[in-house]
């Protein structure tokens, strides 16, 4: 008889990643996926804790699998990823519809622990170790492969909880990453994102001086990659040879993701990010420089503790001298376990609320003006698949963009390269006419 498992996941790109390592895993075992996980015989909720938003959500759904256990008592529900390994054992208090709970190190043991599974014997193990997740991936893309590079971070920023949940860095050996590359490439795959907490870190503990720039163009030199990116950038980090290996490569894309998080130095100081405002700025200049037609995005906070009415207007002053491409901005929110949710002059949240939609109409600006210098250009972009209206196709250009275009009679399918000319800008996104 055949068994289905379902994958409920939330959160960043890695947990993207470790998604398609349990996928890979169950599969193995002889699972088949289904999307409906009233249907599954197991359930696995990979999670999420960086934002009190997404555990609330994570929350309600764990909480609405109990009716499924009621109506199936046999199906096995396990708990993976960040909230798990911040709340641990209390999971399993709080939901008993919960069969295991998985620390973010139990990736790659996750077919071993689930074949040994008793029924009723709870499995918990958050110990955080050095190790490296290689084995079977089932990937949700045709053409698109995300690379893990590194895991953990070591930056301790005041307001985050993933150094304690997914531990220390710790960076793969090159040629896995290498290997794992060349092996999407004869799998078909032709883009890749290279993925960790702080990319720039890669490779510090093998004392290989601009080991991620090199990392990038090693990567960039196999034949069949077509585009790499890589995320996340850290602005202290990021280096010289970095940028110059972005402006030297053919195949790296010229997307700069930059999270700046505030433009006031006092707050950046209270956050621990460990560079100034107009260190910043100076790295800027830099890529402005080196890849005069980079798209450059960031990660801004507001309301984060102490932040006055000038420190904001310093944010404010900042996104208006970059003229950020776009800008993910969200509200303080405080993380049990962080230093940020322990520090005095916590602000209101309808203060909060007030700078952000002041911080979004403003990037709103930039973002319309940047999309629309593309008119009247061309893009090769890959296609992703069509829109809600099935006339529409949308893809993404090398920097990032995204572009719909209307189909015209053409049959196109995931990963096809599409020369676009740009048409009409929005602020989000760019619309144009695919090249006859």
């Amino acid at each position: 008889m055949s068994k289905f498992y379902s994958l409920l996941n939330y959160g960043c790109q890695m947990n993207e990643s470790d998604g398609e390592h349990y996928s890979g895993q169950l599969q193995e075992l002889g699972y088949q996926y289904v999307a409906d996980f009233h249907k599954a015989d197991f359930i696995l909720v990979n999670t999420c804790c960086v934002r009190e938003s997404a555990e609330k959500r994570i929350a309600g759904k764990i909480g609405e699998l109990k009716a499924v256990k009621v109506a199936n008592p046999q199906v096995i529900i396990a708990v993976a990823g960040c909230m798990a390994q911040k709340e641990g054992d209390k999971l399993l208090q709080k939901y008993p519809q919960i069969d295991l709970v998985l620390g973010t190190s139990y990736v790659d043991d996750f077919k071993n622990i689930l074949a040994n599974y008793r029924r009723r014997a709870a499995f918990l193990d958050l110990t955080v170790r050095p190790k490296e997740f290689e084995g079977t991936k089932v990937r949700k893309s045709s053409f698109h492969a995300w690379i893990p590079i590194m895991y953990g971070c070591n930056n301790f920023c005041t307001y985050c909880i993933v150094p304690y949940v997914r531990g220390r860095e710790r960076s793969r050996k090159k040629e896995n990453i290498l290997a794992e590359v060349r092996q999407g490439v004869s799998q078909g795959y032709k883009e890749f994102t290279l993925l960790g907490q702080n990319v720039d870190s890669y490779g510090k503990e093998f004392g290989v001086p601009d080991a991620f720039a090199d990392l990038l163009l090693a990567v960039d030199a196999i034949p069949g990659v077509e585009r790499l990116h890589y995320m996340t950038s850290h602005p202290r980090d990021i280096s010289d040879a970095v940028i110059g290996a972005v402006a030297k490569g053919r195949h790296i894309s010229e997307h700069f993701h930059l999270p700046v998080q505030s433009g006031s130095n006092e707050i950046l100081r209270r956050m621990n990010r460990g560079y100034t405002r107009e260190h910043y700025l100076e790295l800027i200049r830099k890529i402005r420089l080196a890849v005069p037609q980079a798209v450059i995005t960031t990660d801004i906070i507001v309301g984060f503790p102490g932040e006055t009415e000038e420190d904001f207007q310093g944010t404010l002053d900042l996104v208006q001298e970059v003229g950020f491409d776009s800008a993910f901005t969200f509200i303080y929110s405080k993380r049990s376990g962080t230093p940020a949710a322990k520090m005095e002059n916590q602000i209101p949240l309808d203060v909060k609320k007030q700078r952000l939609q002041r911080l979004m109409d403003l990037e709103n600006i930039n973002s319309l003006a940047c999309n629309e210098k593309m008119v009247g250009r061309e893009y090769s972009v890959f296609a992703e698949g069509p829109t809600k209206n099935r006339d529409i196709w949308s893809g993404r250009t090398s920097g990032n963009k995204l572009v719909l275009w209307p189909v015209e009679g053409r049959a196109y399918k995931q990963g096809d390269e599409v020369q676009v000319l740009v048409e009409k800008a929005q602020t989000w996104l760019v619309k144009g006419r695919a090249k006859q």
